[in-house]
């Protein structure tokens, strides 16, 4: 038995109220002051990596009767992370280096740029302001689509592992899975690695189990982050139905593109 095993054999794993916007953005946060009004976001549809002009303005403009003391954005990137570490200042200056063209129109921006590398897929644009009397409240949001310019490739997994892969079960036995995982377009690209566990009969509940490539080795007996090599730890039981089950594994990347699959046999008794 895998050295892996030993150490989780006793393991069991069990396995505001918003309003409708305007067409022109995703949504409004309903701010129940009357001291400021959005109008609309952006960007809010797709956005194309431009290797001459990187970079993308970031803007929200409120009436013209608003009055807005200052204006705060943070953007998600498609893995769940603050693409700029932290909150985006935007200005109604006029400066070109903030992308405003217009001082005091109400329209506050400010410009980021993009990499060639940076995640393909949906950002998220989080817009908060305030008045001269309250502090930063969540006022828009938006989406957008961003493509990196970059051909995207298929990620390919390999060394599919489940250990013990045939065992006598009285009781709760923990069973660790792992699979390695490349993707040409980084490690990033990779958006879920999972199997299927098909039953003796061939019957499945379709359920994805998912693997993790997070160094949390208690958990998911993964034992370095990111280093491409994903893992998940499961348990089986007496009650579990005796024969030969098959494990599906695959991988998909963020731009929807599915890895080759890999079925491992995996006994019990």
């Amino acid at each position: 038995m895998n050295f892996r095993i030993k150490s989780f054999i006793s393991i069991l794993i069990i396995s505001s109220v918003f309003i409708s916007c305007e067409k022109e953005f995703d949504t409004v946060i309903d701010t129940q002051k009357p001291s400021y009004q959005v109008v609309s976001v952006s960007p809010k549809d797709s956005v194309l990596f431009n290797i001459n002009d990187s970079s993308l303005v970031i803007s929200i403009q409120f009436q013209q009767n608003s009055i807005v003391n200052s204006v705060l954005a943070e953007m998600i990137d498609p893995s769940g992370k603050n693409f700029l570490g932290e909150s985006l200042q935007l200005f109604d200056n006029g400066k070109s280096e903030n992308g405003d063209q217009t001082v005091n129109d109400k329209i506050f921006s400010n410009k980021i740029f993009m990499r060639s590398n940076s995640l393909n897929g949906n950002y998220n644009l989080k817009f908060y302001a305030s008045d001269n009397s309250s502090s930063q409240k969540l006022v828009a949001w938006s989406t957008f689509k961003y493509r990196n310019g970059q051909s995207n490739v298929a990620p390919v997994i390999s060394n599919a592992l489940v250990d013990p892969d045939t065992l006598v079960v009285t009781d709760t036995v923990a069973i660790l899975t792992s699979l390695v995982v490349n993707d040409q377009n980084g490690v990033n690209d990779i958006k879920e690695v999972f199997f299927i566990v098909y039953r003796p009969d061939g019957t499945t509940s379709g359920n994805k189990v998912f693997l993790f490539d997070d160094g949390n080795l208690l958990q998911n007996g993964d034992q370095t982050a990111g280093d491409g090599i994903y893992s998940r730890i499961i348990s089986v039981n007496q009650n579990n139905v005796k024969g030969t089950y098959r494990f599906e594994f695959q991988a998909i990347d963020r731009g929807g593109l599915t890895s080759n699959i890999i079925n491992y046999p995996v006994l019990i008794q």
